[in-house]
């Protein structure tokens, strides 16, 4: 479970962030998207969640091929997107469709939506957590400039570096609440449209 090796990860991106300025490509050039001023802090030791959760119970899991009305703005769970159409758990700068991002918290997913005037270089920041089982997207109208969310938790969160949003991430990821627990999160679709076909 990638939540348990969490502390690694977050001192490896940080290394990324600071020692490289950025991510190499195999042409030796930096992306851009990578580079930023900030750094991930350490989650808090004992992996529990940040205060602040929100629970949500009796989420259905039904597989559904049309657009759903969520009563959570992102949703936290519910019908979803037939298999293998999950969102692929990487990092989008743009929305991605409700039901297939519901399909990977299915899965064990965080998925950290961000408002589309969130600084870059906390955006930036947020394309060092992507992969695994962490999906990142634009999302318009939050109410926060962060949402973090996992299969019935959400968190609002101000800023990239808040601890609480690496301390979300090693509940969660893959945690307990997840209904399919060991399913992947990569091989689904990287549409920005819902994908209809079962």
């Amino acid at each position: 479970m990638r939540a348990r090796s969490f502390i690694s990860a977050v001192a490896v991106a940080t290394v990324l962030i600071v020692g490289c300025s950025g991510k190499s490509d195999t042409s030796g050039s930096v992306d851009p998207g990578y580079e930023t001023d900030l750094t991930l802090p350490n989650p808090t030791p004992g992996g529990k969640p940040p205060a602040g959760v929100q629970i949500f119970e009796g989420l259905s899991q039904e597989h559904v091929d049309t657009p759903v009305e969520y009563p959570q703005s992102p949703p936290v769970g519910g019908p979803h997107a037939f298999p293998p159409n999950w969102q692929t758990c990487k990092f989008y700068d743009s929305p991605v469709p409700n039901e297939q991002a519901v399909h990977s918290l299915e899965h064990g997913a965080v998925w950290i939506t961000y408002s589309p005037d969130l600084p870059a270089n906390q955006v930036a920041l947020l394309r060092q957590l992507a992969g695994g089982h962490v999906l990142v997207s634009q999302y318009k109208g939050l109410t926060s400039p962060l949402v973090a969310t996992a299969w019935g938790r959400q968190l609002p969160i101000q800023a990239a570096t808040d601890v609480a949003l690496v301390d979300f991430i090693a509940a969660f990821e893959e945690g307990p609440q997840t209904p399919e627990l060991g399913a992947p999160c990569e091989g689904g679709t990287e549409s920005l449209t819902l994908v209809v076909s079962k």
